[in-house]
């Protein structure tokens, strides 16, 4: 026995088989025909959502009968006059049925067009057994089920909270609401564009739940590039959607791949049901349009709203964490449920423990583009010139004291570009620029990432810019200082235009000064070369530092710095290594290999190793050693 879903539309169905059995096996068909003739409810569904005509929802029933009664296949074979023949044809239900229509044999008659029926291959149409397709079936019978030829591609959005949207996420629904609301005939395609995936897909969940659609998930980068295979898709989920009420939520971000974007826009502008687009950035379709949503970082204002909500009175017990926590970090609704959710109440260390949480949560995924760096080295470490080591001073004040400034005093109000701090670390190699990136890092609680030039360049028009808008983005979250090392290589001159080399890269540099200017975290830069950065570049930088090539004094702070308190030193003289005329870079190498000399020979740490060490150095960077710099060491 069938055990399907609702009992009063199979005893319908099957009352409705008993009749075309009837009208099989009748010679009067047309009195029976002209009796009242009533379907079952899934039925009355297919017919509206498909179109189809009296006959066509027959030749359904006949196909439904011959899967749930045994009879029926007998009896096909019986009228046919075939033993063989125990299937339905066209030719066979044309035959038996009053209100037969020959329009049923072209393609575009709804049962061929959506697939209704299976129609096995066989030398004549007519003469071709005929079959339910499974997914009508289970829906014919009130089966909750879905097409399994989609199952690869598509499948429903998982659930997410249903916590009210922040004021701002829940206009950009309404608006979207509003817009499918008051559109006729088919509703117009729309496009949700921000960074946080996630708030894409809960502002979709809104807009869905409004209109009772359910929502299935289809992310661009598996669309199939045969244009057969991506008909075929696109056809069966059109079906689908029509069937079940439902809309495609087509995750749009690719990788920069011709093919899988003209699999997208071919997709797109073909569908024919309801569908929203989600991706980081705006996409453009030349023979559809799309109304677009972008979706912005929430407000100070409303990120401190979500922490006192989930926080409670736990709030109180921050003593000013909050306010730079909601500063710093761009976080979605549930990680700020579940950051608020770890802490415990009677925990005198919340607010860093918060500020950790956050932070983790905040780490962007840029390991195929960044580095991120340990950063163990502090304040001490540094051996800078006054005035340069009180201009990061100044540099730090300015990342700790953003809430008050830009939020509370209302600055930010005023503009939201150019809030970020961009610095420019100018100097030779080894003069400090990454270990001085560390130590504010360090100082900030937050990760640094440095930025691998040879992963972000691409010779590939437009691939570049799509790099850097990933880098950005990614550390919008609020979790990482971003160090550009050698910056000269991607950020230099723009040139006068000779040709379209010259145009490309002048576009990748307006748009990286562009990306600065509205980035609102930390930017480090870092060059040997000042001097070959373009203008307009250096104008947008909140900080300009430069690192000079350590003196005598300072090079000697370095050296009686250098070795850990653990090493085994003996008799160094720090104001005669400081002779030594090269860079802090260059004396950490030193001492390190010098250590390994010292530990292979099982001695301290002395002149002797440094000396030969400092040969070795020198000898590898093409410099000669005088004899005034080793002077008296040995």
């Amino acid at each position: 026995m069938v055990r399907q879903g609702n009992s009063n539309n199979l005893e319908i169905l099957y009352e409705a088989i008993a009749r075309i059995k009837m009208l099989l096996e009748s010679e009067d068909r047309a009195a029976i025909a002209g009796k009242a003739f009533v379907s079952p409810p899934t039925l009355i569904q297919l017919r509206d959502r498909f179109g189809l005509s009296p006959f066509e929802e027959k030749i359904i029933l006949l196909c439904a009968g011959i899967e749930l009664d045994p009879k029926l296949s007998s009896l096909c074979a019986k009228v046919a006059g075939n033993p063989q023949q125990n299937y339905l044809t066209f030719s066979l239900a044309l035959s038996r049925f009053p209100d037969a229509r020959w329009q049923v044999l072209s393609s575009q008659s709804p049962l061929q067009h959506w697939q209704l029926i299976e129609i096995a291959s066989h030398l004549s149409l007519t003469q071709a057994p005929l079959s339910l397709d499974r997914r009508i079936l289970s829906y014919l019978l009130g089966n909750p089920d879905r097409d399994r030829a989609l199952q690869e591609w598509i499948r429903p959005l998982p659930q997410s909270d249903r916590l009210p949207l922040p004021p701002s996420y829940d206009a950009i629904a309404q608006a979207a609401i509003e817009t499918w609301s008051n559109a006729t005939g088919n509703l117009p395609l729309l496009q949700l564009c921000g960074i946080d995936a996630s708030i894409r897909a809960r502002i979709a969940q809104q807009i869905c739940d409004r209109f009772g659609f359910s929502l299935h998930r289809l992310p661009a980068t598996i669309l199939p590039a045969n244009p057969s295979e991506l008909h075929q898709l696109r056809h069966r989920w059109e079906r689908e959607a029509i069937l079940s009420h439902s809309i495609l939520y087509i995750e749009g971000d690719l990788p920069h791949t011709t093919e899988r974007q003209i699999a997208l826009e071919q997709f797109v502008e073909n569908l024919q049901t309801p569908a929203i687009l989600s991706s980081r950035q705006r996409q453009y379709f030349q023979n559809r349009s799309a109304l677009t949503f972008d979706i912005p970082p929430l407000s100070y204002a409303e990120k401190r709203h979500l922490w006192e909500l989930h926080l409670g009175e736990t709030t109180f017990q921050l003593n000013g964490h909050l306010d730079p926590i909601a500063a710093q970090f761009n976080l979605n609704t549930q990680t700020i449920q579940a950051a608020c959710a770890s802490l415990q109440s009677d925990d005198e260390n919340a607010g860093d423990r918060l500020w950790d949480a956050c932070r983790q949560q905040a780490r962007p995924r840029l390991e195929h583009l960044a580095q991120r760096i340990e950063t163990t080295a502090t304040w001490e470490d540094l051996i800078l010139p006054a005035k340069e080591k009180g201009i990061l001073q100044d540099l730090a004040a300015q990342v700790q004291q953003r809430a008050k400034v830009y939020e509370q005093w209302g600055f930010a109000s005023k503009s939201r570009r150019g809030l970020g701090i961009a610095a420019l670390f100018a100097g030779a190699s080894g003069t400090g620029k990454t270990m001085t990136a560390e130590v504010l890092a360090r100082e900030f609680r937050l990760d640094l990432y440095r930025i691998d030039l040879s992963a972000v360049t691409s010779k590939y028009i437009g691939e570049t810019e799509k790099n850097l808008a990933q880098i950005f983005d990614a550390a919008e979250a609020g979790g990482a200082v971003l160090l550009f090392d050698e910056a000269d290589a991607l950020f230099g001159k723009r040139t006068q235009v000779k040709d379209s080399h010259d145009r490309h890269a002048n576009i990748e540099v307006s748009y990286l000064l562009q990306r600065m200017e509205a980035y609102q975290g930390l930017a480090i830069l870092t060059t040997n070369l000042k001097d070959s950065l373009d203008p307009a570049f250096l104008r947008r930088l909140r900080f300009i530092i430069n690192f000079p090539f350590p003196k005598a004094d300072a090079r000697s702070e370095i050296w009686r710095g250098i070795f850990p308190e653990r090493t085994p030193t003996q008799d160094l003289d720090y104001r005669k290594l400081g002779q030594l005329s090269v860079a802090g870079g260059n004396i950490r190498t030193i001492a390190l290999n010098a250590a390994f000399i010292a530990a292979h020979a099982d001695e301290s740490v002395a002149m002797s190793h440094i000396l030969q060490a400092t040969r070795s150095e020198y000898l590898k960077i093409g410099q000669s050693l005088t004899s005034v710099e080793i002077q008296g060491w040995v």
